[in-house]
């Protein structure tokens, strides 16, 4: 399959978008799925629906949103252009971004899901033995949660190669700059005498997304049997 300079830069942005969105988001998610997990506060309930709430609104509501926050006159914006001379909007920093949103409730779910199988008694136990909360986070639980964190970032990292209406909102459709692979499809559908290239960047989205899925659905029952066989332990 023979791809065009243009598609080729689509491809390739694509991929650097959705790598980057899931590598600054992982931390948060894992922060989050944790908080939801092991934490006790007031307006648990709240943080939850907020952190889901990209799965259900429009995505085109979501890119909206991201243009009033970190739009250039944007409330948080405006501040990081002003001050450090830094800017999201129109941009393939702010296609990351728009992607990590959408894609963030899909990581926060495998992660919650992996950690909840954590037997917190393990915990306790090395807790009872002396060793700090740090500790045991990261010689226990995270290991542990490691098949829900490898997912996540699959799923993340897939869905964030298919996401279209929150960035070409919140970034525009800009040929080198935010022209994602599905924004390249858009435009290549509205083409003229386009067919034979947009047909070729959708085998392409099927293959990349087919083979996340399928590398996610390996690795979640790699961790169901992970866990099955420290149960039997």
């Amino acid at each position: 399959m023979i791809l065009s300079d243009p598609e080729w830069q689509a491809v390739a942005l694509s991929l650097k978008v959705a790598s980057v969105a899931v590598i600054f988001s992982l931390p948060f998610g894992i922060l989050m799925a944790w908080l939801l997990v092991r934490g006790r506060f007031p307006g648990k309930s709240l943080l939850d629906s907020l952190i889901h709430l990209p799965l259900v609104l429009p995505p085109v509501v979501v890119g909206y949103l991201l243009l009033i926050a970190f739009g250039r006159r944007g409330f948080i914006g405006e501040f990081l252009y002003d001050w450090f001379g830094f800017t999201f909007a129109f941009s393939w920093r702010g296609a990351a971004l728009a992607s990590a949103v959408i894609a963030f409730p899909l990581m926060v779910r495998a992660i919650r899901l992996a950690l909840e199988n954590v037997d917190s008694k393990l915990e306790l136990a090395a807790r009872t033995l002396g060793a700090g909360r740090l500790r045991v986070f990261f010689t226990i639980t995270l290991p542990l949660t490691l098949p829900g964190i490898i997912a996540g970032t699959v799923l993340a990292f897939a869905r964030s190669l298919g996401e279209f209406g929150a960035t070409i909102t919140f970034v525009s459709n800009i040929p080198g700059e935010t022209r994602t692979l599905p924004s390249a499809m858009y435009t290549l559908i509205e083409t003229p005498g386009a067919e034979n290239a947009a047909a070729r960047l959708c085998v392409i989205a099927i293959v990349l997304a087919l083979c996340s899925l399928m590398i996610s659905e390996w690795l979640a029952r790699w961790g169901r049997k992970g866990w099955a066989y420290n149960a039997g332990a």
